[in-house]
């Protein structure tokens, strides 16, 4: 399976390896992804980082995603999970995160093809560790990370890292199925062996083109505009990583097997 998606393009001969439509000169997109634990600010900043990045890019060239996307069928059906307001099977709740990411996962490549940097509040990094957070034999990362293996791979992780004790100081903890302090805890933890696991990968890609680094760990304490600073600073990185790079796929490598 090849660990990137190649430009569609009416010229066979043509160079599609990278993302980008050179018929046009279009520069695709950059995916950016944010993730932490609940109420660590996650939602706040993706927010500013669109106005900010839209003011730079044009608010045409931005686009806001959230998992899981409760407006679809199955969204509903997670929101309904998650509000418990319906019991269902872990193994099936964990396939349905995942299938409401590849749901999503076309408009997401599109979009990137036509040149819009996408910021997404959680992918499949949350359905991982929330999942495998839950220690229930068989659940692990590798089993966890399998059904999102071919996703459009973001080209980098923003981790928002704050103390679950201050998280769960913040107004509504507690009001969902996962806001329980001790799943807080094992899931920071399965997000720290998650990046972890990933860096054998990541070295792997180095020995092919330039080393890039996939997470990076944004200290989520301090006032909104402290926090909007090193979020903004990191996402120029990225981007600036992801120029000439091809879109990849989400961990297809041999790590996983």
């Amino acid at each position: 399976m090849s660990d990137s998606f190649r430009s569609t393009s009416s010229n066979e001969n043509s160079d599609t390896s990278n993302i980008s439509n050179n018929d046009t000169n279009i520069q695709r997109g950059s995916f950016i992804v944010v993730e932490g634990v609940d109420r660590c600010g996650k939602t706040t900043q993706c927010a500013k980082l669109v106005e900010s990045l839209g003011a730079e890019l044009g608010q045409n060239k931005v686009r806001a995603y959230r998992f899981p996307n409760r407006t679809t069928t199955i969204g509903k059906m997670i929101n309904d999970y998650l509000a418990n307001a319906k019991e269902i099977d872990d193994h099936t709740i964990h396939l349905l995160f995942s299938a409401n990411r590849w749901e999503a996962s076309s408009e997401i490549l599109s979009l990137l093809n036509d040149g819009v940097t996408i910021i997404c509040d959680r992918y499949a990094y949350s359905g991982v560790c929330f999942t495998a957070g839950k220690h229930i034999e068989g659940l692990d990362l590798k089993w966890c990370m399998n059904p999102d293996r071919g996703l459009p791979k973001p080209d980098g992780v923003i981790f928002l890292d704050m103390p679950i004790e201050e998280t769960k100081q913040r107004g509504e903890f507690g009001q969902e199925r996962y806001e329980k302090e001790e799943l807080q805890i094992r899931v920071k933890n399965k997000f720290y062996e998650l990046m972890e696991l990933e860096k054998g990968e990541t070295e792997a890609q180095a020995e092919r083109k330039k080393e890039s680094k996939q997470w990076t760990i944004v200290d989520a304490r301090g006032t909104i505009e402290e926090v909007h600073e090193r979020m903004l600073q990191t996402a120029h990185t990225i981007m600036k990583e992801a120029e000439g790079e091809p879109v990849g796929k989400l961990w297809t490598s041999s790590f996983l097997k």
